[in-house]
């Protein structure tokens, strides 16, 4: 499947809880349509006991989210030119 962003690329999120934010892309899923954004859609995720976790965590990380949700983001310069 083809994608309109790519991992590196600055989005704004459409729709959802997140609407209006921005971020980077740390990876995409073209096969699932979705796609992981630097500081967006957390989720806590529970580990179990481990070396670095002794007692276990809840380890906040970021959730994918769809592709129809983002959109490329103009670069600063441009949008304060108009």
């Amino acid at each position: 499947m083809k994608c309109h962003v790519k991992k590196g690329d600055e989005v704004v999120v459409l729709a959802g809880r997140e609407k209006g934010k921005r971020g980077k892309i740390i990876a995409v899923f073209p096969g699932k349509q979705r796609a992981i954004v630097e500081g967006l859609q957390l989720i806590k995720r529970h580990t179990r006991k481990s070396q670095q976790h002794p007692q276990g965590a809840i380890v906040e990380r970021e959730g994918t989210i769809h592709l129809s949700n983002l959109k490329k983001a103009e670069p600063e310069a441009q949008k304060a030119a108009e």
